[in-house]
This record gives C-alpha cells, structure tokens and sequence, in this order.
C-alpha cells in the first residue's frame, strides 16, 4: 500500500505548474494511486471563492497585509475541506500551489513581510508538503504565456515583468533552502521533457 504524499508544484505564473500537475496526477493514477489533485488559492468552496477577490481586479485592490490574510484564510478552509481529509482517507493530494507561494509572492516582494506569514503559516496551516516541485523559467517567456491565457485572473501577471523576476530569484532561494523537500525542475523545455523528469519521483 501506497504511503499517501501531499506533493506541490510551485513557480512564478505561466510556468507550466498547472500542467504538470495534472500530468503527475494521470501519472500516478495510471500505476494506481488514489489522486486528489486541487490548487491555491482555491481547492474548496470558500477558498475558491476567496480566489475571486484574490486573482481579479486592480494590482492595487489589496495591500500586501490584507492579500496575505486572504490567502491564508483560503489555504486553512482548503486545508479543512480537502488536503486533511483526503490524506486521512489514504489519497495523495497533489497541489497546484500552497504556502510557498505566500511565502515569495507576498513575504519576499510585496514587502518585508516574511515574518508576518511565518507566523501566520504557523498559526494557522502548520503543515508542509512531502515533496515540492519548483519549476524554473525564463520569466519574460512565461510572463507571456501568461497573459496570453486570458484566463481573466491576471491580477499579479498585471504587476509586470520586474515583479515576475523577483518571483523567480525568491523560488530559487526558497529552493536552495528547502533541500530536503524541493526539486528544483528546468521549465525551459517541452512539456513533455518536463513531465518524464517529475515521473521519475513517483
């Protein structure tokens, strides 16, 4: 039997999380493995609802304070609703996004603010991925495939380049600190490279 493994894919926006998540996911599906696949913000009724206010609307609709409490308001109703169970139903849960994402996004360039979600993170989640995938790339090439989704949920793809590479150097760091949990993935590749590299971690 299977341990199961909540397991997050990371990375600035347009890098490609979202699809491979969804490929680990048929992935592991394929040799058996019972799947829960969500994402952040988002993952539960409230928390989707909460990644209304989040995604959409103006750069400046939130300040960096408040943007971190919304987050983890989501992050601890997805928590509740979906991750906690599913594991304690033996599932793996395979997370497009978690903490690391308030981490960079708004402790480390929306303001000195690490402290903040630190403490907060410990508060209210308390709880880490097994396995983390970090997919870097070259922020211009993923800021425009990005906006190219039109997804309308552009609200930090709006916030331009510089931003974007801010992003990029904090999941790098973030990386380099968290040896025993991250893989760091090369996203300047095919879809298809990207994936039979995460496959080999199932």
């Amino acid at each position: 039997m299977t341990k199961p493994r909540f397991i997050t894919f990371e990375g600035i926006d347009g890098s490609g999380k979202s699809t491979q998540s969804r490929r680990f996911a048929d992935h592991l599906r394929a040799k058996g493995e019972d799947i829960i696949l969500t994402r952040e913000p988002g993952g539960s009724p409230g928390a989707e609802e909460i990644r209304a206010l989040l995604l959409t609307g103006e750069t400046d609709r939130w300040s960096p304070e408040t943007e971190i409490l919304l987050f983890t308001a989501a992050r601890r109703d997805h928590l509740e609703k979906t991750i906690q169970p599913a594991l304690a139903d033996g599932k793996t849960v395979i997370s497009d996004r978690f903490a690391d994402s308030t981490r960079v996004y708004q402790g480390a360039t929306r303001g000195d603010l690490r402290g903040i979600v630190d403490s907060l993170h410990s508060l209210m989640i308390g709880r880490e991925p097994d396995l983390t995938f970090i997919i870097d790339m070259d922020p211009e090439t993923a800021l425009q495939r990005g906006l190219a989704r039109k997804s309308g949920e552009d609200r930090f793809e709006d916030f331009g380049l510089g931003f974007q590479e801010t992003l990029r150097h904090g999941f790098l760091a973030l990386a380099h600190a968290n040896p025993d949990r991250c893989v760091l993935i090369d996203g300047n590749r095919t879809a298809d490279q990207i994936a039979s590299e995460i496959a080999a971690y199932a």
